[in-house]
C-alpha cells in the first residue's frame, strides 16, 4: 500500500506534541516528509527529531512542491482558514486544529474549499473521541434520557491562562480567550450529544479580572505582551426547540481546583460527567436509579484523531467532527461576543 505523504503546518507546541508525534505512530500508512513554522529553527529542529525530508517556513511553498496528500493545520487560530483552504485548494486531506477558524464566515469558506476539492476535512474536537462521549452518544440515541430539554457544559481553570502576552491572549490572533479557547470543546460536545438542535439566541457575558494578576511571559509564541480577552465567559443558549443550555468557561478563578462537567437533563434520565466520573440518573417505574458506568481509560487524544482520520481518508468514511458542525459551533460562539458586547441576547 501506498503510504500517504504528510506534512505539518505549525511546529510548536501542538503540532510537534500532538500531530508530530501522533501521525509517527502511523509509519506503516503514513510518511512523514515535511515540517514548516514561521520560526526556521523550530521547522528544522522538528524535522530532524521526526526524520522528515524538508522543511519550511512558507506553508505555500511546502504545498506547492512536496505533493502531499494529507496535511495538520496546527497554528495559533488566526492562520487555520488561509492554511486549510491553501491545503485544500492543493488537492490534500486537513486535520485542522480546534478552533475551525475565528469566525463562522471563514469556517464555510473552509467547507466550501473541502467540497470543492473532494478531500476530507476534520477538525480537531478531541472530546467526541473520549469513551464518556461514545458512551453517552449511544445512551441518548437508545432513548435512555428521553427528550433533552436542558444541559450545562463548562471548563474552570484556577489559573491557567496560556502563553500570557502571545497569541493567545490577542484577540486579532486568537479570537478571543476561554470561550473559543476552551468552550469550543464543551460547547460542540454538549451540541453533539443532543445531536445538534437549531441554535436560536444566546446571552453572554464575558469579564477579564486576571490580566495584570500574573506576569507576561515573553517566551510566549507570537509574544505581544497583550491581553485583550477575556478570563472568563458565561452564557445561555436557546434553541428553536426549546431546549436551553447554560455554560461557563474560566482560565482564570478562584476556585478550588480545575475541572469539566457535561449535565444533560431529559425527562426520562439525566446523565452528568464530571472529573472523569459518568453518572446515569434514571426514573424507573416510580423509583430513582443512578448508576455510574465503568469508563475505559481514555487513549492519547491525539493518537485516536489521527488514527480516526488515517482511516476515514483510506476507507472513504466521514470524521466524526464534521466541519459543517464546526460552523454551528463558531455561530454560537460568536454570537456570545457579541452579546457580551452589546449587553442583550442576541439572534442566531
Amino acid at each position: 500500500m501506498k503510504k500517504l505523504r504528510y506534512g505539518v503546518i505549525g511546529a510548536g507546541g501542538c503540532g510537534a506534541g500532538k500531530h508530530l508525534s501522533s501521525y509517527a505512530k502511523l509509519a506503516e500508512k503514513v510518511e512523514l516528509v515535511a515540517v514548516c513554522d514561521i520560526r526556521a529553527e523550530r521547522a528544522d529542529q522538528m524535522a530532524d527529531a521526526f526524520n522528515a525530508e524538508a522543511s519550511y517556513t512558507d506553508y505555500k511553498e511546502m504545498l506547492e512542491a512536496e505533493n502531499l496528500d494529507l496535511v495538520s493545520v496546527a497554528t495559533p487560530n488566526h492562520v487555520h482558514a488561509p492554511a486549510t483552504i491553501a491545503a485544500l485548494q492543493a488537492g490534500c486531506h486537513v486535520h485542522c486544529e480546534k478552533p475551525a477558524s475565528l469566525t463562522p464566515e471563514l469556517v464555510q469558506q473552509m467547507v466550501a474549499a473541502k467540497e470543492r476539492s473532494g478531500k476530507k476535512l476534520m477538525i480537531g474536537l478531541n472530546n467526541r473521541f473520549n469513551n464518556w462521549a461514545q458512551l453517552g452518544k449511544k445512551l441518548v440515541e437508545a432513548g435512555r434520557l428521553g427528550e433533552i430539554y436542558h444541559a450545562k457544559c463548562g471548563w474552570k481553570r484556577r489559573r491557567g491562562i496560556p502563553g500570557k502576552g502571545g497569541w493567545f491572549t490577542t484577540r486579532e490572533q486568537s479570537g478571543g480567550g476561554p470561550l473559543i479557547d476552551l468552550g469550543v470543546h464543551f460547547i460542540d460536545v454538549s451540541n453533539y450529544l443532543m445531536g445538534f438542535p437549531e441554535p436560536l439566541a444566546v446571552s453572554g457575558q464575558t469579564y477579564s479580572k486576571f490580566a495584570d494578576g500574573q506576569p507576561f511571559n515573553p517566551r510566549a509564541s507570537g509574544y505581544t505582551g497583550t491581553y485583550d480577552v477575556e478570563d472568563l465567559a458565561v452564557g445561555m443558549l436557546r434553541y428553536a426547540n426549546g431546549c436551553t443550555m447554560q455554560l461557563e468557561f474560566s482560565w482564570a478563578s478562584n476556585i478550588e481546583e480545575e475541572y469539566t462537567f457535561v449535565e444533560l437533563y431529559g425527562d426520562k434520565g439525566g446523565l452528568a460527567y464530571a472529573r472523569d466520573k459518568m453518572t446515569l440518573i434514571e426514573d424507573f417505574q416510580g423509583s430513582i436509579l443512578k448508576s455510574n458506568p465503568v469508563l475505559k481509560p481514555d487513549e492519547e487524544w491525539g493518537n485516536v484523531e489521527s488514527r480516526h482520520f488515517v482511516e476515514c481518508i483510506l476507507e472513504d468514511k466521514e470524521p466524526i467532527a464534521r466541519p459543517e458542525e464546526a460552523v454551528v459551533i463558531m455561530k454560537i460562539i460568536c454570537a456570545l461576543y457579541e452579546s457580551a458586547k452589546l449587553g442583550r441576547e442576541v439572534l442566531l
